[in-house]
């Protein structure tokens, strides 16, 4: 692999993780260090960090909190005589 893109890869701890995890990358981008973007790309999405894996945590998040905050009022309403 070109020496600037595994030193690239290096200042960047999930992209390495991703690297070591997925092996087949290696391969890939030894023989086609273009593939750079591509190789980015899958690592977003294998650790779910595009926006809307962002914006559905999210919204999951809100959900939850809605959840919480109507519970919490019917054990309020259900205490007062």
């Amino acid at each position: 692999m070109r020496r600037d893109i595994l030193e690239y890869i290096e200042r960047q701890k999930d992209l390495k993780k991703f690297l070591r995890e997925q092996p087949h990358w290696y391969r890939k981008l030894t023989r086609n260090p273009y593939d750079l973007q591509s190789f980015e790309i899958a690592s977003l999405h294998y650790y779910k960090k595009t926006i809307p894996d962002q914006v559905e945590k999210f919204s999951n998040g809100v959900v939850m909190a809605s959840m919480m905050y109507s519970m919490f009022q019917a054990m309020k309403n259900g205490t007062q005589p």
